[in-house]
């Protein structure tokens, strides 16, 4: 394994931002207010991307324009131990949202890692507990389903998912009528 391999990208960047921060200082004080002002850019974009992951965007614009194959690859791409807690609860929370078209165990897996992380928007804590409620209920654990889906109606504070919560309702209530319209 290669020292570049094992240095961890966060301190990289970090080290990188700090650079550029003292180098904008050190061309103000001499005078050269244009190139400072070109490195005080170039500084900020350096602190945004030791905060942000790049790749985690790009699994985020993959994910608006419903690019499901694309946003796996990136995550792929992204190793957790490199992330930030939060950063990395939200990875989680992709990674178990898009693994709940193929493995459900593995998705309540991961959602549960999330949730036990700290989501950092209550919207993405209430849809980590609707889809483990879904999941409960998929598991015909209907007691759990309604507990998450209760937390979930709380944490929903905006009410961006009135909608799905009455779906899981329903489906929780009459299992089977859903699974007749399925059909």
């Amino acid at each position: 394994m290669t020292l570049l391999s094992r240095i961890d990208t966060r301190i990289v960047k970090i080290l990188l931002a700090a650079a550029s921060v003292a180098y904008a200082i050190y061309l103000f004080t001499k005078g050269y207010w244009g190139a400072g002002i070109g490195m005080v850019l170039v500084a900020t974009i350096a602190v945004l991307a030791s905060l942000q992951s790049i790749r985690m965007l790009f699994v985020f614009v993959n994910l608006r324009q419903q690019r499901m194959d694309d946003a796996r690859k990136w995550l792929a791409r992204v190793n957790p131990a490199h992330l930030w807690p939060r950063r990395r609860a939200t990875y989680y929370f992709m990674m178990g949202s898009l693994a709940m078209e193929h493995n459900m165990n593995e998705a309540d897996r991961l959602l549960r890692e999330a949730i036990r992380l700290g989501l950092k928007q209550s919207t993405d804590l209430a849809m980590a507990k609707l889809n483990l409620a879904i999941i409960a209920s998929s598991r015909r654990k209907t007691r759990e389903a309604a507990v998450l889906l209760a937390e979930c109606k709380r944490h929903d504070t905006k009410g961006f998912l009135k909608k799905e919560i009455k779906q899981v309702e329903q489906a929780i209530k009459n299992p089977q009528q859903v699974r007749m319209r399925a059909r």
